[in-house]
């Protein structure tokens, strides 16, 4: 009995023992864990900690810890939580984080993650499968970190893809992995719609290459990341919308083109706005007025009213002014004054002798007058004459049927116009539209500049057929900016949804734009087009035929006025005549 109780207490003590290695091993454990989280804090990694799975050791440390803290020991949040981009993830296994919300998991997918790492769990297979749902950021501990000090960190585009760091050795636990590529593919797709895109052969490695302000963009971005861009093109039979559904069911990670926000729904599927543009009407110039209808618009009716109460002044101060009385005043002497009528139409008029001061300054009036009148009406006449001004501009929706304007348009943007329900395009009637089937088709028709029809354009396209026509005699069409389909057009360039590297796409994107080279480019789009081919070098606007000299039709106003004024003082004199005789009949009787 005596050795028997003696061999329970050297069994109870050795117990005892072991409780206490094990207990002071997960406090050590611990305590290496805090110092490893100080460490990541202190270095501005993180200012919130958010942790999945059930009870472990991060629960205990974060207790210790002056950070605010999130617990989802389900695995998967049930609302959208607002995490900071300085979250840090900690799991309690590989399997803990189940998230199922999308766009928290947008939200999170570039953050930091540490993982508690079981022992029959190897490293790599761990970073397969985080890399499968496009989270990068991952490093690992086991449960002897306290002892050997090591973190498994994931990095991507190498092999293997495992990385083992010691906390002593002060070396990078996290990194950007997507700042070199390696050489790994971009799949992309480009509608090559110029200038945007455009596809040339190289001389020299004989391979398709993108150029446009867009797709230099690209090409940018993937020499800076030290990538691949492996890129399709669109074919004739289909449309843009085509590079939307591919980028939004993940076949691309970016598509070289430019989409209006208003189309998308949020920017899940498309990157930080990259053009800012007009969505307006491109009208041909109107026609140049006809001569005849010159002598008309001359003559402003503010002006005419004015020499009409000049007219009347002199004449009523040439009547006063001989005698100093009214016997001769009467709607005659006034409306009819043969002196003042000569001398605001530039004629000599009889200048009576001894004339008085006051009558000769009325004179000196009516000639400085009559010279203002005639030099201004001969300057406008001679002005619109050599460039007579254009026939009628459309200035409103309403016109476009007023002056029975056609406009082209694509049965896609059509449709886009009406879903999106675009009260501007409501004012046009449909028989004024010519709907083309293709959008293809539509691009061709619009860059023959075909003045039969006006076209709706953005800004950016309106440079370059603006630099076209500089080659031009005369301008063709013009950039309506008053009849705009939308104002402030946001245009993006579609990304997938779970794109790793989005951040370093759109600071690249928003950096390029601040240097200036997006405006470059784009003051460049008009050579590279002709370089290209796309563009013809030439004057497309029609030719300009020249009169030799007036025609009988173009003074035909002034000689239908002539005629009637000639109508009119013959019954004037025949009225005065007949008069004259009925006056002196009555005398005589």
């Amino acid at each position: 009995m005596v050795g028997l109780a003696v061999l329970l207490l050297c069994l109870g003590g050795t117990r005892s023992q072991f409780l206490d290695v094990t207990v002071q091993r997960e406090k050590d454990f611990t305590e290496a864990l805090s110092e490893l989280l100080i460490q990541l804090h202190q270095g501005e990694n993180y200012d919130t900690l958010l942790i999945y799975g059930e009870d472990c050791v991060f629960h205990s440390v974060s207790r210790s810890l002056a950070v605010p803290t999130v617990l989802v020991s389900s695995g998967s949040t049930d609302f959208d939580w607002g995490f900071n981009s300085q979250t840090l993830l900690l799991s309690c296994g590989p399997g803990e984080e189940r998230e199922v919300n999308y766009r928290t998991l947008i939200k999170l997918q570039r953050n930091r993650r540490l993982i508690y790492l079981p022992k029959d769990t190897a490293p790599s297979s761990v970073c397969e499968s985080y890399s499968q749902k496009e989270q990068y950021n991952v490093a690992m501990v086991r449960e002897d970190f306290e002892t050997t000090q090591k973190i498994y960190a994931c990095r991507s585009f190498t092999q293997p893809n495992i990385q083992e760091i010691y906390l002593m050795e002060n070396e990078s636990i996290f990194i950007e992995n997507f700042r070199n590529f390696h050489g790994k593919p971009i799949m992309a797709m480009a509608d090559l719609v110029a200038p945007r895109s455009m596809v040339y052969l190289d001389k020299k490695t004989r391979e398709r290459k993108l150029t446009g302000f867009v797709a230099n963009l690209m090409n940018n971005f993937a020499q800076k990341i030290n990538a691949t861009l492996r890129f399709e093109t669109l074919s004739f039979n289909v449309t843009f919308r085509d590079i939307v559904r591919k980028v939004k069911n993940d076949e691309l990670d970016i598509g070289i083109f430019l989409e209006a926000t208003v189309l998308t729904n949020g920017l899940d599927t498309a990157s930080y706005p990259f053009l800012l543009t007009n969505y307006c009407l491109m009208l041909p110039v109107p026609a140049k007025m006809p001569f005849n209808r010159v002598y008309g618009i001359i003559v402003d009716r503010l002006v005419l009213v004015i020499m009409l109460v000049l007219f009347c002044l002199l004449s009523l101060l040439l009547i006063y002014s001989p005698k100093g009385s009214w016997r001769k005043l009467d709607l005659a002497n006034i409306f009819l004054n043969d002196i003042t009528l000569r001398g605001l139409l530039g004629q000599s008029f009889p200048f009576p002798p001894n004339a008085s001061k006051h009558l000769k300054i009325i004179f000196c009036i009516l000639c400085f007058a009559s010279i203002m009148i005639t030099t201004m009406y001969d300057a406008y006449l001679q002005s619109f004459f050599t460039n007579p001004p254009t026939d009628h501009e459309i200035r409103t929706f309403k016109d476009i049927g007023k002056y029975h304007q056609k406009i082209a348009i694509p049965e896609i943007e059509m449709t886009s116009l009406i879903i999106t329900n675009n009260s501007q395009f409501g004012e046009i009637n449909k028989e004024d539209l010519f709907v083309i089937d293709g959008w293809r088709e539509y691009l061709t028709l619009r860059d023959t500049l075909n003045i039969s029809y006006g076209y709706i354009v953005t800004e950016d396209r309106w440079s370059v057929f603006a630099e076209q026509q500089k080659l031009f005699k005369k301008p063709i069409f013009y950039f309506a900016k008053d009849l705009c389909f939308s104002r402030q057009l946001f245009m993006s360039i579609p990304l997938r949804k779970y794109l790793p590297y989005r951040h370093l796409f759109e600071d690249h994107m928003m950096r390029q734009q601040e240097f200036g080279m997006v405006k470059y480019w784009k003051s460049h789009s008009f050579f590279d087009m002709v370089r290209l081919g796309i563009t013809p070098l030439k004057d497309l606007s029609p030719p300009t035929v020249l009169d030799a000299s007036l025609l009988l039709q173009d003074i035909s106003w002034i000689l239908k006025i002539y005629l009637a004024a000639m109508v009119i003082s013959i019954f004037c004199f025949l009225f005065e005549v007949l008069a004259a005789r009925i006056g002196n009949h009555n005398l005589t009787t």
